[in-house]
């Protein structure tokens, strides 16, 4: 019996992995230990997911090369426990990162999935739980023990 793909969420910043506060209206940095609190259709995904975040989130206009290789050590350091990478990004510039990352990283058999979003992950019309549910869903998908992407 194959075993259950074990996914890494890595949250550099963006708006995907932010929640608005009601009170203040203000955005704050989203708690991904309660990832499946929040997004309860994660459980339907035959995978198991743990989340690492930078320590301070990083708007996208400031992602930069240093950034770039902070982002790869973190998969470079966990890429023997891991299955498959999200990276949660600002939209803005993650072509750039993910361009980087793709010649930082080749011949990987792991895939490195980069995903964001247009609107705070806690709003009621959010793109953020499709375009994280469906990246998760990418990065775990298998086939005979094996990554299909």
């Amino acid at each position: 019996m194959a075993k259950t793909p074990q996914i890494l969420l890595i949250y550099t910043g963006g708006t995907i992995g932010m929640v608005k506060d009601y009170k203040t209206g203000a955005l704050k940095t989203f708690n991904f230990d309660k990832l499946l609190k929040h997004i309860p259709e994660i459980n339907h995904l035959n995978c198991t997911i743990s989340s690492i975040s930078l320590d301070k989130p990083i708007d996208s206009s400031n992602m930069n090369p240093k950034n770039w290789v902070i982002i790869a050590e973190i998969i470079e350091e966990n890429y023997n426990k891991y299955d498959g990478f999200v990276v949660l990004h600002g939209s803005d510039t993650m072509s750039y990162t993910s361009s980087a990352l793709s010649f930082m990283f080749e011949n990987l058999s792991k895939p490195i999935i980069f995903t964001g979003s247009q609107l705070p992950i806690g709003d009621l019309r959010t793109d953020a739980k499709e375009n994280l549910i469906t990246s998760i869903e990418i990065a775990s998908a298998q086939e005979n023990g094996k990554p299909i992407i």
